[in-house]
């Protein structure tokens, strides 16, 4: 999955026409830990059923077309990797804005859970 084919499946939603925005988030793999450790990889974990309850949410809101969101789950991702993709479509900047960030934070704190790994040793 990437970005572009996420758009495509967007632009085929038959609600479409009522977009005025599209907001696309790419996480990727950086290379030192907010503590500032060197990261050599990460592994991400993934809760599917919380995950389907908050994008179904968050389609709910005032002017929302879609939500599609892709993690690269269950495999060593190394820097520079593609973690997370988040597209949100929907009628004016404010709505779309709004509903990229909160769905990002429900996802990174409710869904997702990572084990960094280190140049020293596993933290």
């Amino acid at each position: 999955m990437n970005i572009q084919t996420m758009l495509e499946q967007i632009k085929k939603h038959p609600d479409y026409h009522k977009a005025g925005m599209i907001l696309c988030h790419n996480g990727v793999v950086r290379e030192t830990s907010r503590e500032g450790d060197e990261v050599t990889g990460l592994e991400i974990s993934v809760d599917h059923e919380r995950l389907s309850r908050i994008i179904s949410e968050q389609r709910k809101r005032p002017g929302i077309v879609e939500i599609l969101i892709h993690i690269n789950e269950g495999k060593l991702l190394k820097v520079g990797d593609d973690v997370m993709f988040l597209v949100v479509a929907g009628n004016i900047r404010e709505n779309v804005i709004a509903s990229l960030t909160d769905t990002l934070n429900l996802v990174k704190s409710q869904v997702t859970s990572k084990k960094q790994f280190f140049t020293q040793a596993e933290k």
